[in-house]
């Protein structure tokens, strides 16, 4: 193998941050159906693309959070999902920066200019960052200032059927 030809690993160091609500809303405007959800196992290894997955946070607002999903994520990826108060954008923001000299590279999950910002700070800090979205509602700047936009589409989802609770 002659040198031009010999592949270089890169070992990187990724933190995923999902906008669970950012997504879910562009899913549901895209599809009009309520029930259809990020299909996470084929989503990461695309995301990762061969790279090490450090963290994995699902910031959500709300307390309907399904604590199967919740389960399902930490078992799979050591992911946490993160109930906030009111939007993600400020509890995503500050893990983020905290985030910022443990990882190599970020990738926010959200369309949402929003996060222009705090792109902008971390790439500053020497962080790569890349947006994962749904690209017909992702805002344009926030492609533009991220250093790779990877486009969430309907591979990426699937619709589940709501299971009916009995009363008792």
């Amino acid at each position: 193998m002659t040198p031009r030809t010999k592949k270089i690993l890169v070992n990187q160091s990724v933190a995923i941050l999902c906008d669970g609500n950012n997504i879910e809303r562009s899913i549901h405007e895209i599809t009009k159906k309520t029930n259809t959800m990020l299909n996470f196992d084929t989503l990461i290894p695309k995301l990762l693309s061969n790279r090490g997955l450090n963290r994995l946070i699902y910031f959500r607002e709300g307390v309907n959070i399904s604590s199967k999903f919740a389960e399902r994520l930490h078992e799979r990826y050591y992911g946490s999902v993160v109930p906030c108060h009111k939007s993600a954008d400020i509890p995503l923001s500050i893990k983020a920066t905290q985030l910022a000299s443990k990882v190599d590279t970020i990738i926010i999950m959200s369309g949402d200019s929003d996060y222009v910002e705090l792109v902008r700070h971390l790439k500053a800090e020497g962080v790569r960052v890349e947006i994962a979205a749904v690209k017909e509602t992702t805002a344009k700047i926030l492609i533009e200032e991220a250093d790779y936009f990877h486009p969430i589409d309907k591979v990426d989802w699937f619709s589940y059927t709501p299971t009916k609770t009995t009363k008792k």
